[in-house]
């Protein structure tokens, strides 16, 4: 009910009736569910397969530089000229101290990722983990076929084995 006669100044006394709000939440839940997987898939990239892949790690705490097709730049989903990339990674990667990861599609020529990599190195990142596709058919503890990334490695001289 929404208002009853009862003790009041006017007569009346406010019940709140909790029902339909509970029922409209739980509709926005499900919503919310459904679409926040699908909001995180940024831009679509056909990334080259290798045979050691880890899962890249959730969180706000990297940013994912991809390197599209036809040599678009894009930080996190956002799209970034090269010529701004060294401003755009020194205030949201090293100001922030985040970690950098490269998905670069498989037809990109190999200059222009090692462009890429060079403006990384030139801001001052040392450590960048790079994104890869499983080539095996399963991996343990994910789904076949499901992409996934590996910092596989850091650029300059600091490479480390995993």
């Amino acid at each position: 009910m929404g208002a009853s006669v009862g003790k009041g100044p006017r007569g009346y006394m406010a019940e709140i009736n909790v029902t339909p709000f509970v029922d409209v939440m739980l509709v926005l839940l499900i919503i919310f569910m459904v679409t926040a997987p699908m909001l995180t898939q940024g831009v679509d990239v056909d990334l080259p397969k290798t045979r050691s892949v880890r899962t890249l790690p959730a969180g706000s705490d990297h940013l994912v530089l991809t390197v599209n097709k036809d040599g678009g730049l894009f930080l996190d989903e956002y799209n970034v000229p090269f010529d701004d990339l060294r401003n755009h990674l020194t205030n949201l990667v090293v100001s922030q101290h985040k970690q950098l990861y490269l998905r670069a599609d498989k037809e990109v020529p190999y200059g222009v990722v090692v462009k890429v990599m060079g403006e990384i190195k030139s801001v001052g990142i040392e450590k960048l983990g790079i994104v890869a596709e499983s080539s095996e058919q399963n991996v343990p503890g994910q789904p076949a076929g499901q992409p996934s990334g590996q910092p596989s490695g850091q650029t300059g001289d600091k490479a480390k084995k995993p």
